[in-house]
């Protein structure tokens, strides 16, 4: 059985379908079970549990072949202590393209960093996944999409080959069920580069709506990011894709030679999920 941590979020309930989908007893980590419904395949076995308080999570860990982890969480080491002493015999952490060419001076690379070194230092054989941008971010264009055909996008000249979560999700499997992936760094992106104006233009052909991507300058992304997030974290972002600090333009093929075909294509994910637009 494999235990997926984060499972009602974007990555991890698309590991538990992916499990699910392939016949994997599969146990999802929840820490609130009421919002478990409208994620999670029917009839899927739940454990409550906070990746912030391992106590919470040992009670979820007899009986685990595998873990699929998130990082980003405190006392790391312990929750894998606790696994290690339960038998855990595979970590799969869900990592990310930040921690190549960047340190521990980046907030988002940082966590990344400590989470893969916590793992690796576990004495439990891993699997870490470094993938791009997530397709599903596209989503945060619903509010402009919900005022009319103009999309204001930041970085307009960066082209990213954004992912598919559900591919993340099937590359997670294949390293659950089949050997060789073990202590291997799996570098994940989507199958093309598109700029904003590329993903808008995408958007607009499978909504059948006249949109238009207007590019905001190096100055409005600023003041957008640090009126939004952290102040750690708009640094962050603002370095990876403004000051080029790290590469998530490069196509890799990880994901077809994991899988077995090529990744899906970012018009694909949106016909797919076509409705979360209406």
């Amino acid at each position: 059985m494999i235990l997926v941590t984060g499972a009602t979020g974007t990555i991890g309930s698309a590991v538990v379908q992916a499990l699910h989908d392939t016949g994997v007893p599969v146990r999802a980590l929840v820490r609130d079970p009421t919002k478990a419904a409208d994620r999670l395949p029917h009839g899927t076995a739940l454990a409550t549990g906070d990746l912030n308080d391992p106590g919470s999570v040992a009670p979820a860990l007899p009986g685990i072949a595998g873990l699929f982890l998130l990082a980003g969480y405190d006392n790391a080491e312990q929750l894998l202590a606790d696994a290690r002493a339960a038998g855990v015999g595979h970590v799969v952490l869900l990592s990310s393209s930040s921690v190549l060419g960047t340190d521990t001076d980046n907030a988002v690379a940082r966590y990344h960093l400590a989470a893969e070194r916590a793992v690796a230092g576990s004495g439990i054989p891993w699997t870490f996944l470094r993938p791009n941008s997530f397709m599903t971010n596209t989503l945060q264009w619903k509010d402009q999409l919900d005022r009319g055909d103009t999309i204001s996008t930041q970085f307009p000249d960066v082209a990213v080959s954004t992912i598919d979560p559900r591919d993340i999700a099937d590359v997670a499997v294949r390293a659950f069920t089949e050997p060789g992936h073990q202590l291997r760094r799996y570098r994940l992106t989507g199958p093309q580069a598109l700029t904003p104006a590329d993903r808008v233009g995408v958007l607009a052909e499978v909504l059948g709506r006249p949109l238009r991507a207007v590019g905001q300058t190096r100055e409005q992304t600023h003041d957008e990011l640090y009126a939004t997030l952290p102040t750690e974290y708009a640094a962050a972002f603002e370095a990876f894709f403004a000051d080029g600090v790290i590469d998530e333009t490069t196509v890799t093929t990880t994901v077809e030679e994991v899988i077995g075909h090529p990744g899906r294509t970012f018009a694909r994910w949106v016909s797919d999920h076509r409705a979360a637009f209406s």
